[in-house]
């Protein structure tokens, strides 16, 4: 048996008990329902750009609530008749949709690129919500004490939405969507996975959001702000950590129907593989995973991102021939 086999064992066996509650699908059914209703005014406006090989948009449409989600839209300039396959991109905590040069290899390979901001974080997007309590740190013990306020069920939202405004372009072939990102990023990959049919592929990095009970019992990432909250707030644990449970991608990971590609580093601390493991060991459809013995919460870095460019041709190669 090889280091890495020995030293991940455990992971693959790592199951911890659910905390999903009984009303989970209702929550779930309820909120995309509420999400659908809201118009999702999309607008695209070209943007000069030196490499003249793309054709770059400055993009918005409207999240759950109605605050405008800012983002970029990439499409190859390659002469291709017919729509393309579409990669939807989500950021790590505290960034942004990033810089269009960013995306680059991406769109050189054959696809349109989308890649939207999280609300009330590192870009141009604010955020319309109200809350009826303060919170602690940062965004992710925003209306933590209510589930039907919290940010991350706004954003979830958010993310779905994307896929809609991607499937009215018409440069996108709504049948070939890839959803992409890295530690936050990566947890909305999986979130949106589990709860819209319309992804093929999802490429989830160093996953947050995952096992989130034991993540604010860790104080590991993001998550240590609940954790601050609840020093505040201590009659409130109980309800917290219940209201966390909707959000925890291992109780939605039986719904995720579409092919995954993870990657995990064992000396990340901010979001610990084992954490993840909580909701890759629960996909029961396609999934593959690299594992990185000696990376902290960069990850794979460039390597990996060779890795998934070859990934992606390997299983869907056909997409771009």
């Amino acid at each position: 048996m090889g280091y890495l086999q020995q030293a991940t064992e455990e992971l693959y066996r790592y199951m911890p008990s659910l905390t999903k509650r009984d009303d989970f699908d209702d929550f779930w059914r309820e909120t995309i329902d509420e999400a659908k209703k809201v118009p999702l005014a999309a607008k695209r406006t070209r943007v000069d750009y030196p490499i003249r090989r793309a054709n770059i948009y400055e993009i918005q449409y409207d999240g759950l609530d109605g605050t405008p989600i800012h983002g970029w839209m990439l499409v190859p300039d390659v002469g291709v008749g017919g729509p393309l396959p579409c990669l939807i991109r989500y950021h790590g905590f505290n960034g942004s949709r990033s810089e269009p040069s960013a995306f680059m290899h991406w769109v050189l390979m054959g696809f349109v690129v989308i890649s939207v901001d999280c609300r009330d974080q590192g870009g141009r997007t604010g955020n319309h919500a109200s809350y009826s309590s303060g919170f602690s740190m940062n965004v992710a013990s925003k209306g933590v004490h209510n589930r039907y306020e919290y940010y991350y069920r706004y954003v979830y939202m958010d993310c779905l939405k994307a896929i809609d405004f991607a499937c009215e372009q018409t440069e996108v072939d709504r049948s070939r969507i890839v959803v992409e990102g890295g530690s936050q990023g990566g947890g909305l990959a999986m979130a949106v996975a589990a709860l819209d049919d319309r992804p093929v592929l999802a490429l989830a990095d160093v996953p947050s959001n995952s096992n989130l009970t034991k993540r604010v019992e860790g104080q590991h990432g993001a998550f240590a702000s609940v954790a601050e909250y609840i020093k505040k707030h201590p009659s409130e644990l109980d309800l917290v950590l219940d209201n966390l449970s909707y959000f925890d991608t291992m109780n939605m990971a039986d719904r995720i129907a579409c092919r995954v590609y993870a990657s995990v580093a064992m000396k990340d601390d901010t979001c610990p593989p084992q954490m993840y493991f909580a909701t890759y060991n629960r996909i029961a459809g396609e999934k593959d995973i690299a594992i990185y013995p000696f990376n902290g919460h960069e990850g794979g870095g460039p390597v990996h991102t060779e890795k998934k460019i070859a990934y992606v041709h390997r299983w869907f190669g056909d997409w771009f021939a």
